[in-house]
């Protein structure tokens, strides 16, 4: 039998050794948020975790943890002729549950006595969250943040994605959060991360980025849909300097057209973003704009929309906004040509940074 490490700490570095890292929750808790990089190996699924509970507390302390024993065993079992069946000798996991604690504990007594090299995270996931709260809410992220900012229809996020392919480095939180950062923004049939993901997510990449270089991000409200940007990221992105798009309204309102299709063509999530403009626009411009959608003229319908929310919301927020600008880049069209040279542009600016 192997002697069981536990490790205190979640951060990259002291989980970089391991061959991999171990979620034994279950498959919802998994879901919910985890570890980046880890894989999903439960020792009690979403009914059996709830059937030991239950028991815990309705029946004893004993009965439940003699039933959980047996499930766990059982699930390890199965982990050991399917996803672990290929594991060589020298295979060294790091495991982890809720708190460090018994599921974690079963899981790596078991596979220390296959003779692997096996370590338990201390605290479990509860200490990676720790981190992550610490690192995105008590420290000042070390970027040199540049925004990408435009009126709605300009392309940015598309612009964001031809920069990165060009090398400038970039941080795109839409992306993150799936999110397309607008009333009418949510991808139809796929829902947001949770908030902890999304931090998860946001985390794995701010560490990724070099702190020497820029990083462009898109200008974005605190919030993308329903992930809240940590307030010490939001912060630095107000102060940072910022490079602006423009493209004519007609261009816009056909690129918008063009995007936001899947939300039109769905009814029920198209109305409910009606019903979340933050100025509500009054019943009868919301039948023309259903009207607009039922006949198909998604043109007139993002033009109307542009004129009468989007223009004026980002109006109202440049009035306001003191960042320096290093530039504006002006788009005729927003074909692929237009927006290759503007991603050229734009990164001529950042590279003189």
């Amino acid at each position: 039998m192997s002697e069981i490490e536990v490790v205190s700490a979640a951060d990259p570095a002291s989980l970089a050794p391991f061959d991999a890292v171990i979620d034994v929750r279950s498959p919802a808790e998994f879901a919910e948020d985890h570890v980046p990089g880890a894989i999903s190996l439960p020792v009690l699924s979403n009914a059996e975790r709830a059937e030991v509970g239950m028991l815990y507390v309705q029946v004893s302390r004993f009965t439940a943890r003699k039933v959980g024993a047996a499930i766990i065993a059982r699930n390890v079992a199965a982990h050991l002729e399917t996803a672990l069946k290929d594991k060589d000798g020298a295979f060294r996991p790091l495991i982890y549950c809720w708190r460090g604690g018994q599921r974690s504990g079963a899981m790596a007594t078991i596979l220390s006595q296959v003779g692997w090299r096996t370590a338990v995270l201390k605290g479990g996931y509860k200490t990676y969250r720790r981190w992550v709260q610490r690192r995105l809410y008590d420290e000042k992220p070390a970027l040199r943040l540049v925004l990408l900012e435009g009126r709605t229809g300009s392309g940015k996020t598309e612009l964001l994605g031809r920069l990165a392919a060009r090398g400038v480095q970039t941080l795109d939180l839409e992306g993150l959060a799936e999110h397309r950062g607008s009333v009418f923004g949510g991808l139809v049939g796929r829902p947001q991360p949770s908030q902890k993901m999304f931090e998860s997510r946001l985390i794995a990449t701010l560490d990724r980025l070099d702190a020497a270089r820029p990083t462009v991000v898109e200008a974005e409200a605190s919030k993308v849909g329903d992930c809240m940007t940590p307030p010490a990221l939001w912060s630095a992105m107000t102060a940072a300097p910022r490079i602006a798009v423009a493209a004519p309204a007609e261009a816009r309102a056909a690129y918008l057209a063009g995007h936001y299709a899947d939300v039109v063509a769905d009814r029920a999530v198209f109305e409910a973003s009606l019903e979340r403009l933050p100025i509500f626009p009054g019943r009868k411009a919301i039948a023309r704009w259903l009207a607009l959608a039922d006949a198909g003229d998604l043109v007139t319908l993002a033009g109307e929309l542009i004129e009468t929310h989007y223009d004026p919301s980002y109006d109202r927020a440049a009035r306001k906004d003191p960042r320096p600008r290093l530039g504006e880049i002006a788009l005729g069209a927003l074909d692929a040509a237009s927006q290759e040279a503007a991603a050229d542009a734009i990164a001529r600016l950042v590279d003189a940074l």
